[in-house]
C-alpha cells in the first residue's frame, strides 16, 4: 500500500512552469530597433534581438515572463521598461526617456507568453 501511495505522489507533482524571455535591441545612432520574445534563454533572446536590430545595436532590456517596452525621443534619447503588462511597461519605458530626451513615445513593445 505504501508503494502505491508514493507512487501516486510522484505522479501528481505539478509540472513546472516554463519561464519565457524576451529582449529589446536598439541603436542610438541609426534608430533601428529589434525584439524577440518566448526564448527559453535569456541569451537566445537577447541573440535574437540583436539579429533583428542589426549592426551598431546592443540590447537595452531583457524580460521574464513580462512586457518590455522601448520609447524614444529627439535625438534618439531612450527609456526602457518592463512589467507585467505591456500598457505598464510603456509608461515606465516613456518616463526614463522623459529623463534623458524630449518628444518621447513608444516606439517597440512586446510581451512573452505567461
Amino acid at each position: 500500500m505504501l508503494v502505491g501511495v508514493l507512487a501516486l505522489a510522484f505522479c501528481s507533482t505539478p509540472a513546472a512552469a516554463r519561464d519565457y524571455y524576451g529582449a529589446i535591441a536598439f541603436s542610438q545612432g541609426s534608430g533601428a530597433d529589434g525584439y524577440s520574445t518566448n526564448y527559453s534563454t535569456q541569451g537566445g533572446a537577447q541573440t535574437k534581438a540583436l539579429q533583428e536590430c542589426g549592426g551598431g545595436c546592443k540590447v537595452i532590456l531583457w524580460f521574464k515572463n513580462a512586457c518590455g517596452a522601448l520609447a524614444v525621443g529627439k535625438g534618439n534619447g531612450y527609456g526602457s521598461g518592463w512589467a507585467a503588462s505591456s500598457g505598464e511597461a510603456q509608461t515606465i519605458a516613456v518616463t526614463e526617456c522623459s529623463k534623458n530626451s524630449t518628444n518621447c513615445g513608444v516606439k517597440r513593445w512586446a510581451c512573452t507568453t505567461r
